[in-house]
């Protein structure tokens, strides 16, 4: 389970996604988020799939790789879909157990809830999968330019998401290894109770934590030994500069936007 979060992590290909600016992944993101709260019905969803597929076809990730990630997700699913199916009123009832009502409208919000939340994860996993986390940073810091008048530290902001967001598959190969350690010492982390299972949990946390803090105080003093001090003054080896095929990418997602916003007001 630990090992098929793939959020966070870079997987090296040669595509035309890989070679995107990556300003213009994290906007297409932004904006695939978007289409998916602006659709309405069984044709949004079918033009967010065919849109969706079309991108991992272009970033030549396995898509198998790219599903495993759904697997950390299960739970939030299957609660997500739970809340909808029996809470969400109706006109027609399908199927009653004592209390417990199944709507015609509770199961269309169901099922297009979990289909949102797949595609939210598969599609923010696109953009990490294809972007380091230099090119992140850059991007992030870049987008976030004009807060700079307001103030606002856009370079540490943009360093602390990429560090973040670069810790997630370091803490869980992590958390892997310290749980096998744990398990070769006799540990259980699957039988008992919620409350035992809690306590079976504390010998996996707290060295989890020590690890932590010591990667990022490691961090910090390496930092500080070649003289960072944040964003003020810094040049970049690599500037990021908009190619064509940056551009063509921005028409493809304001098109799909447009599609998304037109099935929404025509049905």
């Amino acid at each position: 389970m630990i090992r098929d979060i793939t959020l966070g992590q870079y997987y090296p290909a040669d595509s035309i996604l890989h070679k995107l600016d990556p300003r213009v992944k994290l906007t297409a993101t932004l904006v695939f988020i978007t289409a998916l709260f602006v659709a309405k019905g069984w044709p949004g969803y079918l033009a967010a799939t065919i849109f969706l597929i079309m991108i991992i076809k272009l970033s030549k990730v396995p898509f198998a790789f790219m599903v495993r990630g759904l697997k950390a997700i299960v739970m939030i699913l299957m609660i997500t879909v739970v809340f909808n199916l029996f809470l969400t009123p109706g006109d027609r009832i399908l199927v009653q157990v004592w209390k417990l009502k199944i709507t015609d409208t509770g199961l269309r919000t169901a099922v297009f809830m979990a289909i949102r939340l797949i595609y939210l994860i598969v599609g923010s996993s696109v953009m990490t999968l294809t972007t380091t986390p230099n090119d992140l940073t850059d991007g992030l810091e870049r987008l976030m330019g004009p807060l700079k008048r307001l103030r606002v530290p856009v370079h540490e902001v943009a360093m602390m998401m990429s560090i973040a967001l670069r810790f997630i598959p370091i803490l869980l190969e992590e958390t892997d290894k310290i749980m096998k350690a744990q398990i070769a010492r006799g540990a259980d982390f699957e039988n008992g109770n919620l409350i035992q299972k809690a306590k079976n949990l504390v010998p996996l946390l707290v060295p989890l934590f020590i690890s932590a803090f010591r990667r990022a105080n490691d961090l910090a003093m390496a930092m500080e030994a070649r003289c960072y001090h944040g964003g003020e003054g810094r040049t970049k080896m690599k500037p990021l500069v908009y190619a064509k095929r940056d551009y063509m990418a921005y028409g493809a997602a304001a098109l799909f936007l447009a599609v998304m916003i037109t099935l929404r007001i025509v049905l």
